[in-house]
Order: C-alpha cells, then structure tokens, then sequence
C-alpha cells in the first residue's frame, strides 16, 4: 500500500491563540474552503466541528484538542490546476483550547506538530494565554505563521495588536500583509510579496478576487514591502548582494528565502483578516503551504536506545524503522480508547503488533483510524509524517513511544504543569462509588494535569487540576459519560512545603524479634535543592526527579550498594507528607553521608524505614515553610473602575505589576496568591457593571506570609 500524499505535501500544524480570539471560528472557515464540509459552524451557535463536546457547545469555548484531516491547493493556481491532486497538500490541524485550565492539550499538541498558526484578536492583541501558547511553541522550536483575526470589530487595530506582538513576543514579527480598512469598512487584505489587494467576494468568501492596491494605502504598502524584503534578504547572502546593488529580486527568490526564514524561526510572517466575515483565511492557507515546514523540512527526531543509552535519531522517512510518540489519550463512547500518535519514522500496519519502548510491552494493533474531531475514517496503514488514533490500546498512556522491536527509541517525554488547585469528591450512592474509581481512572489517562489522590487520614478521595473551570469540566464528563453521581466540597489550593536551611540527622533503625531482625543506619544531610540548568550533566551519584535531588556521597561500602534505592526511596516517599501542615514537599536535596549495616540483619525495609524517619527528623529542623501558587492575573476594565479594581487587587494580598491601555480599555498586570482568587470573576463583573474581564494563569510558587500560615496550619488541625 503506498502513501496517497508525498511527504513534501504534508503539512502538520496546529491553530492556537488565547481564549477568544477566534480559533476554532478560523478552523471551522478551513474545513469550509478545503471543501471538508459544506456549510460553516458557529461557535456562538454550538454548531462547529472541532468543539463536538457537549461541554464545549453549551460554553462557546474550546476544552479538548481535535484533530482533522484536510487538503489544499494554493489560490494562486489556475482552478484547472487546483483540481489536479498532484497540487493538493494533505493538511492535519489540531484546533486547541485556548483557557488557561486546558493548556496541557496546547503543549502536547505542539509536540508533535512541525508548525503552528498564531491567532490574535485585533482588538486585543497579545493577551495572557498568547504569551504562554508562544512560550510552549518557542520550547518545541515550532515555526509560526500570525494571524491578526477580527480586524471587522469596533475598536479593531492592526497596527496596535503588531506592536504588541513586538513587544511581548518577538522583534522577529514582520508584516506580510495590511488590512484594507478596519472595523465597519474592513475590505480586504494588500499582499506585500506581490503587491495586489486581495477581496473575498460571494456569500461566504469563497471567491478570492485580485485587484489592485487602493491609492490610499500605496504609499504604505511601499514602505512596509521595503521592511519586508530588508529582514527577508537578511537570510541569504546572495540575495543581499543582490539587494545592495539595487537588483530587482524575484518573487520566486523571495518566498524560497521567507520559507527558510520561517522553518528556521527568524522570521515570523504576520497577516490580516477576520475570520467570521470570512476574510483572509484562505490567504493562510497559501501561507501554510508555502512557508511553515513538511515533515522533511524538520530536524530528525531524536531518543535513546534504552538497551545501550545511546542517543539515537529518526529521520522522516517510511524506510526507516518505525517510530511514534502517543501524545493523547481519549474516551469514545463508540470504540473504547483512542490513542493518538505521530509517527516519526517508518510505517505501521492495522492487525500488527506495536511495541511500547517505554513499558517494554506489545499489544496487537487491531484498528487505526483518522479523526475529523469526532468522526473517524479506517484506514490500513499509516505512514512517516502522519497523525492517527489506535483503537483500543491497554496499556499506552501519553508520553509512550512505539517502535520497532529490533530498533528500539525511547523519544522524550512530554513535560505536564503540575496541578494548582483541589477538590474532595465522594460518590452519591454506593453504586457509583466503583464506578468513580473507574471514570477517574480513564480521566486521569487522558489528561495527564488531572491528578487522584486517596486522603489517608480521612479516607476521602481528592481531585487535583490545573483550575476551578477544569475540575467543573471533569466532574460534569463524569456524569454524562460515565452516569457517576458525586458529590464535591469546595475547591481547595495545593499547597506544597519546602525548607530555608541545612540541616544533618543520624538515625538508626533497629528491632529485634524472637527470629531474623531488622537492622538500618543512615546519617542525611538535606538542604534547599538549587535551581540548575536542564541542559548539565548529572553527576553518576545523583539522582534528580521532580522537585528532588539525591546525593550518594557514601565512601568504602558501610552501606551495601544494593540498600541505597530504598534510602533515596524511604526519603522521597517521606516527602508526600510535610512537617508542617502535611502537604507534599518540594525542591529538597538530599545526600547521603554515612551509615553501617548487619550481615544478617540489614534489609530494604529497614534502611527506607531509617531514612524515612531521619528525613522527617531533619525537615523540622531545616526552618520549613508553606509555599503557595502565584496567579499572574489580567484584568481588563473600563478606566472609571480602575481605582476599585486595583484597591481590590491589594486587599487580596496582589501586587500590581503593570498598568496599559487596550483601545478603550485599562489594562491592570497583577501577581495574587490563588487562595485569595476564589469567586473573584463573579465580584469582578459586580464591581464593574458586568464590563470587566479577567485572565489568570499559574506563574510561581511563593513562601506563604506566617500569618496566612497559622490560619492554614489551624485549618488543617
């Protein structure tokens, strides 16, 4: 079976902006122009394709990413070449969440995409979640085309939403294109490569129509096609000779250089539109075509050989041996679990057998399927390049890599937030309480920010996420798709322990019965863990995991080599329970000095039961503390509530970090504690006549103030 699209016309790539800046509007006008579906949804009126769930219909927002499967050709085609599938590229988008509770999909997707297009709202511009969506894409070093969408509303600026991308996010931005018009009289878009105005004529834009520049707007385009073609010459030595002796530069030389610019991240091309009122899309996805990358235009991907430790890498190629990366997991209430991966390298077929390099197991791949969101097509075998989901895969969980047995890579790991925020949840009827463990289970598998944990003291079970919105969506899927009634308590911050200071404890742990005993020594040191660079090599006798670093620093063998695990094992698990208040503690290192051991009597146990015991003896004294997450928060109000809002925001324990304007609008940047967020939204629209919003977001964890922290440690009493 041979692969329908060649990889150079493959284009793997994501749609991601801050909430409500008219993604999935956009997604639902690609599906619509690459002739995937017939009419246009709106997400004002639940009816689009990517946001299936019933959660996202009745919010207008979008929760999960969905993945689609499309196929273009270039506008600038004749309509005879456009219909000949040699000039068509197969297109699979991911349609991500932009709320700030969902950002985990944002960074997995971004993992296994080659490149992404950025969405602003042109009255907005940069907001909280841009920030973060553009620091997740700069991790993965994901080319990026921008798109400043909504240039029709009131208020609308292209000029002001480019400077903000400047700003906040690169100097790298360069204009591709100028809007013709803005707000009410938002026409069309001037292309600064080929200097023709662009209309979108008929119903529903379909007809793109090349005219040429309005006389008001030459004078403009002249000088930022100057700007233009300055960074694009940077990029290419012999178009820089060319350009300083005052040579014309071809088209055709021009968008070569720009793509290259563009896969390397030096250029990030900015273009104009709205996508409800259907204009610009399609010129995007020219751009998509001729400027983000293929699967080859990609570096190798890279892993380790888990039988020797070697760095290996994986090219995009079907001849190499097979490789993939399953970067979500999703319930269907029709085939049982989807698995979605991207497969680096190779192929693989339905009804062969896959195996999991991260668990060392294989399972028989009985069916692969194609998403549209949530429709599925069949297919046989899949190839280098592609995205697919494999039906009903026991025990792959996000993060796993699958290869070739013979071949084995184990690809890096997705790296997940850690949950903020709580929830005690218990089941209403003794029916539903095996039921929960089941949902929350298949939950937790999918979404790797949502965490379980069992209260032991009380014997309550504790849900953990990334915000309220997220734990609210969790528990409703819950009860739609698994009928589990439960009943939850308030929502609760997750606080975490930390200590200030060193501190060293010697402990033995000895006890003898009527046969063999049980004997464990051992003298820690542990101090506050220092921040390091991810990129240093670790020592052989360290040990680093989240949050936690162990030393070995025993010398001569007074503890047999073989203890030492369940040392460092006794300590780290020592650390789910603080000294404080009980919470877990974080960003602590400990070495390990000296200890002894009995021939007969020495066993794991004891030696984790003697570090267990010299840890929780040694955080006492090292001065502990609380630590608490910081929300850098953005709140948006009319200028006459500025006063009260930021009064608020420093009853609240917040400090205001930044004040700017947004057409308008006032613009207040603040860092506050989350314990004091809770039900702010609601006062929020109260105070400001319902005319104010906010966005929040996790930035840091902070040493709760001693007073805040009697009341907590009371609390937990």
């Amino acid at each position: 079976m041979q692969r329908d699209y060649p990889l150079e016309r493959v284009r793997n790539f994501g749609i991601i902006a801050h909430i409500d800046a008219g993604k999935t509007t956009t997604s639902e006008r690609v599906l619509y122009y690459t002739g995937s579906q017939h009419k246009i949804g709106e997400v004002h009126e639940g009816e689009t394709t990517t946001d299936w769930m019933e959660q996202e219909r009745e919010r207008g927002i979008t929760i999960t990413a969905a993945a689609v499967t499309c196929f273009w050709a270039p506008t600038y085609l004749s309509a005879d070449e456009r219909s000949k599938k040699e000039n068509k590229h197969r297109f699979n988008i991911i349609d991500t969440p932009g709320h700030i509770d969902f950002t985990v999909e944002v960074k997995r997707s971004l993992r296994v995409l080659d490149g992404a297009v950025v969405v602003f709202d042109g009255v907005a511009g940069v907001e909280p979640q841009s920030e973060t969506n553009w620091r997740y894409a700069e991790e993965a070093k994901v080319p990026r085309i921008c798109f400043i969408n909504k240039l029709d509303r009131t208020g609308a600026s292209f000029e002001r939403s480019f400077k903000s991308i400047i700003g906040r996010l690169s100097k790298k931005a360069v204009k591709l294109q100028i809007p013709i018009g803005e707000e009410d009289k938002h026409g069309g878009v001037v292309d600064l490569l080929t200097m023709k105005a662009y209309y979108f004529e008929g119903e529903l834009g379909d007809q793109v129509v090349e005219k040429e520049i309005p006389e008001n707007l030459k004078a403009a385009a002249e000088k930022y096609r100057a700007e233009l073609i300055e960074k694009i010459v940077e990029n290419d030595e012999e178009l820089t000779h060319r350009y300083l002796d005052g040579k014309e530069i071809a088209l055709a030389d021009l968008k070569r250089v720009l793509r290259k610019a563009t896969i390397d991240n030096s250029i990030f091309p900015v273009m104009a539109g709205s996508a409800l009122k259907n204009k610009g899309v399609q010129l995007i996805l020219d751009a998509v075509v001729d400027y983000l990358p293929s699967p080859l235009d990609v570096p190798p991907v890279k892993g380790i050989n888990p039988n020797t430790g070697e760095e290996v890498e994986r090219h995009a190629s079907d001849e190499e041996p097979f490789s993939a990366l399953a970067f979500k997991l999703q319930a269907d209430p029709f085939v049982g679990q989807l698995t979605f991966f991207r497969v680096y390298s190779g192929t693989i077929e339905a009804g062969s057998y896959i195996y999991n390099s991260t668990t060392g197991e294989k399972e028989r791949l009985g069916r692969i399927v194609r998403l549209q969101a949530n429709h599925r097509e069949e297919v046989k075998k899949v190839f280098a390049g592609e995205i697919a989901a494999a039906v009903g895969l026991k025990s792959a969980k996000t993060s796993h890599t699958f290869c070739d047995e013979d071949n084995p890579i184990i690809l890096e790991k997705i790296k997940f937030p850690e949950p903020v925020i709580s929830l005690r949840i218990e089941p209403k009827t003794k029916a539903d309480q095996e039921k929960m463990g089941m949902a929350l289970k298949r939950l937790s598998d999918e979404d790797p920010t949502f965490k379980i944990k069992s209260d032991s003291e009380t014997g309550e079970t504790v849900i953990m996420g990334m915000g309220e919105l997220h734990l609210e969506i969790l528990v409703d899927r819950m009860k739609r798709e698994f009928s589990v009634l439960a009943d939850v308590g308030k929502p609760q911050v997750a606080y975490k322990e930390t200590i200030t200071s060193e501190a060293e404890v010697e402990n033995k742990y000895i006890k003898q019965t009527g046969g063999k005993g049980q004997y464990g020594h051992v003298r820690i040191k542990i101090r506050p863990m220092p921040q390091y660079d991810p990129n240093e090599k670790i020592p052989k006798n360290t040990h680093r995991k989240e949050g936690f670093e162990f030393i070995d620093s025993i010398k001569g063998g007074v503890i047999p080599q073989e203890f030492i695990p369940a040392v460092e094992k006794g300590v780290f698990e020592s650390m789910e329970r603080g000294v404080v208040a009980g919470y877990k503690m974080t960003n602590i290192t400990c070495e390990l000095l000296f200890g002894s051991y009995h021939d007969v009597d020495s066993s794991e146990i004891a030696y984790k039961i003697a570090a267990s015991q010299a840890f929780q003896e040694a955080a006492k004294k090292a001065k502990p503390v609380l630590l608490e997450p910081i929300m850098k928060i953005e709140v948006v109000v009319p200028e006459k509530f500025m006063g009260d809002i930021t009064g608020n925001l420093n009853s609240r324990r917040g400090q205001v970090e930044g004040m700017d304007e947004r057409g308008e609008m006032k613009v207040i940047d603040a860092k506050v504690p989350l314990a004091e967020m809770f039900g702010y939204v609601t006062q929020l629209r109260s105070m400001t006549e319902g005319r104010g919003s906010s966005t929040m977001e996790f930035d840091h964890y902070a040493i709760v103030p001693p007073n805040v922290a009697l009341t907590i440690i009371e609390s937990r009493k």
